[in-house]
């Protein structure tokens, strides 16, 4: 089977009713090989990655956002250390978004987000995004029912006016289980180096942990579009973790054909002193 055919399983259909409950954070279906052999395949996978992002930013064509959902723990982070590593900082960019400041909060909700899309040339991750505002805000009813409701229209016009306007979107569920997350919260207090990651308040959280896993399924069920898909990337192992995001993030790069741009004259009649 083509790597891409394997992909394929982990993608959210447009208008596919999506139940955590089914999908098991621990599969690996797609790697049949052995954890070493994936950590190799996935250092190559990293160079090609490297190289697309590299035509991407001489073509200055094409705008690439990538969007990383996840509960707590769930390895945002690590993804944007391990994915994309080595890739030309000039190019790529990493958008994190907290709080809502006082000035976010005096315009709409989607006006911190749409000044940090990418231009052209140009690899944006979303560390967090604008689904907070179906999510956070949902579960600690800070906006009634209706409100964020109708923001799910609201996401997927804002996402379409960005692919029409030449956005490429992948986002990416990464999702784990909630005795793992229980387990890297117990990390973070056993470890000295880790400590500074825990916050009492992911154990409050961790108790809204059903209304989290209802609020995500209605984010991935209305949502996933073909022009902004979503991928529910199983997260317990972080090694298969990196190597299916890196995966799809290659394959979508390499779909867009891109080329170097031509040089603007004859470069074989230039000498050099």
């Amino acid at each position: 089977m083509e790597r891409w055919e394997k992909m394929k399983r982990y993608l959210v259909k447009p208008g596919q009713k999506i139940n955590l409950s089914e999908w098991d954070p621990d599969e690996k279906s797609a790697w049949q090989d052995s954890k070493k052999e994936a950590k190799i395949e996935f250092s190559n996978i990293n160079n090609k990655l490297e190289e697309y992002q590299e035509l991407l930013y001489a073509e200055q064509k094409h705008k690439i956002l990538i969007v990383l959902q996840a509960m707590d723990t769930g390895g945002k982070d690590g993804v944007i250390r391990a994915v994309f590593d080595g890739v030309n900082p000039a190019g790529v960019r990493v958008a994190s978004f907290k709080v809502p400041t006082s000035e976010e909060l005096s315009h709409d909700y989607l006006w911190r987000i749409h000044k940090q899309t990418p231009g052209k040339g140009e690899m944006v991750i979303f560390n967090r995004s604008h689904y907070e505002d179906v999510l956070v805000v949902r579960v600690h009813n800070l906006v009634s029912k209706e409100t964020w409701e109708n923001r799910f229209s609201h996401i997927n016009n804002f996402e379409k006016l960005l692919s029409d306007e030449g956005t490429t979107i992948l986002k990416f569920f990464l999702h784990i289980s909630k005795d793992e997350q229980k387990e890297r919260l117990q990390e973070r207090l056993d470890i000295p180096e880790k400590q500074w990651k825990f916050s009492a308040g992911d154990l409050k959280e961790r108790l809204l942990w059903d209304e989290y896993q209802k609020a995500f399924e209605d984010v991935l069920t209305k949502t996933s579009t073909k022009y902004a898909p979503w991928y529910i990337i199983p997260a317990n192992r972080n090694w298969y973790r990196n190597w299916l995001i890196s995966s799809i993030i290659v394959d979508t790069l390499k779909s867009l054909k891109m080329k170097f741009p031509q040089p603007e004259q004859n470069l074989s009649e230039i000498k050099i002193d």
